[in-house]
């Protein structure tokens, strides 16, 4: 039995105490040489090797073990790597005997595994650390590329972290910039209520007074009129228009302070517009970075093809084009036509679980279907990179499922519902433009799921896919 590495989310380029690694010749005289040097070993392998020679390492002969590893033997399971790594890393590295010794036991433990690497046969199934560990402690023949194809490995699964964290923070920057806009437009609404509602008051302002300056005119009027007959009236109507000029004067001083409130406003929605301006290009920018980028990886150049090329060859004859038969469409049981919707870049594979496995595996037991078809997705998922979903129904769920392989998400539908609604509720969830691969021969499903731009196909296509592999 392997012992499971500590999971270590750092993968540096040189690991401590391991010597440097040496060029590999290009000579076959001195290919042997070569392979007696120590590489550079990546830090999951050294420390995967340091766990399996720490957990050999009780179960060596007394006079068989290295002097400065016998305290170490005698630490508790758990504490006997992490505080006796560096010996043990150091002893294996200049104890050509004891590393032989501990390889002889790895790769008795290890089983077939441990039996393929000892005799120099490849192992495609076997974790590239694993592969890589069990080789340094061995040396069989070739080891050194098995210990290069694990640094290759966790180098690759690196990049794809940090182009996932990229992705992820370009649509966090996305998603801010969209709540922005919303904001800047919820604001320049409100403004615009304000500055309807200032203009109207402005409206009622001028009409009052427009009345109210009628009403001194005619005042006035009235005592040019009356001032010989009505001294006491003329008093009057001097107190009522000296008492109109204050309201005028305040109803000017409000005029003008409504208008320079409406200034403002006016000059906080050109800034708003400004922003959502800068905010637009931002996006634009990003968005056109990001497809210069798609197109650099993808190599797209100029062909000499066009669209009516296309068009002649399929519906007419070219009079100095020989006779010949047009290719076999694929059909959605066709593992030709899931092989073409898989390589599309970002595909999401989502499976209908029991429709599949009844199909192909009716004689087995539900476990064995289910752990045939999730153990058959995962080598799919880790040959093409893809998303894969498998979804059951609920209601024969069983407990104490093994994990899923890495890149394959196993989902059981609720109580009071299907596999085919989860199904459907999945694709409705995925961002329109991603090609979305549903594998299901219910008929039902196949439309629902093509009516929200996903493409359909039949479960016999995945069933000669995984017959193929």
């Amino acid at each position: 039995m392997s012992v499971p590495a500590p999971p270590d989310d750092r993968t540096p380029e040189v690991a401590a105490p391991f010597p440097a690694l040496v060029r590999l010749p290009e000579s076959a005289e001195s290919l042997d040489l070569a392979e007696s040097a120590e590489p550079i070993l990546p830090e999951q392998v050294r420390q995967r090797v340091v766990t399996l020679t720490a957990a050999l390492l009780p179960g060596l002969p007394h006079e068989e073990m290295p002097d400065v590893l016998r305290k170490v033997a005698r630490f508790a399971p758990n504490r006997r790597a992490r505080l006796g790594g560096t010996a043990i890393a150091a002893q294996l590295a200049a104890d050509p005997l004891f590393r032989q010794r501990i390889g002889r036991k790895a790769a008795s433990e290890a089983g077939d595994l441990g039996t393929a690497i000892a005799e120099g046969t490849a192992v495609g199934a076997a974790e590239p650390v694993e592969v890589a560990a069990l080789a340094y402690l061995v040396r069989p023949t070739g080891w050194f590329d098995l210990v290069a194809a694990a640094g290759d490995a966790v180098r690759a699964e690196a990049d794809s972290a940090a182009v996932s964290e990229a992705v992820r923070l370009a649509e966090q920057r996305a998603s801010r910039a969209d709540h922005d806009r919303t904001v800047a437009r919820v604001e320049a609404d409100k403004l615009r209520d304000e500055l309807a509602r200032v203009r109207e008051e402005l409206g009622q302002l001028r009409e009052e007074h427009r009345t109210t300056a009628r009403a001194l005119r005619e005042t006035q009027a009235r005592e040019r009129k009356a001032t010989e007959m009505l001294a006491t009236e003329k008093g009057r109507a001097k107190s009522a228009a000296d008492r109109h000029d204050q309201e005028l004067r305040k109803l000017r001083s409000k005029l003008a302070d409504a208008e320079a409130t409406a200034t403002g406003a006016r000059q906080m929605a050109r800034d708003t517009r400004s922003a959502d301006d800068a905010r637009l290009w931002l996006l634009l920018e990003t968005i056109g970075q990001a497809a210069s980028g798609l197109r650099r990886e993808l190599a797209i150049g100029p062909t000499d093809r066009r669209p009516a090329d296309q068009v002649a060859d399929a519906t007419a004859v070219r009079p100095d084009a020989p006779d010949r038969v047009g290719p076999r469409a694929t059909d959605t049981d066709d593992p030709a036509r899931l092989d073409q919707l898989l390589a599309l870049p970002k595909a999401h594979l989502v499976v209908d679980g029991y429709n599949v496995t009844k199909r192909g595996w009716s004689e087995m037991s539900l476990e064995h279907q289910r752990k045939r078809l999730i153990t058959g997705l995962g080598g799919i998922a880790a040959q093409t990179g893809d998303e894969v979903t498998c979804v059951f129904d609920g209601a024969e769920r069983q407990h104490g499922l093994p994990p899923a392989p890495r890149g394959v998400r196993v989902l059981f539908s609720r109580k009071g519902e299907t596999a085919d609604e989860l199904i459907r509720r999945l694709v409705r969830n995925e961002p329109e433009g991603r090609p979305v691969i549903v594998v299901s021969s219910d008929r039902e499903v196949a439309d629902g799921v093509r009516r929200h731009g996903a493409y359909p196909m039949a479960a016999d296509s995945l069933l000669r896919r995984l017959s193929r592999a």
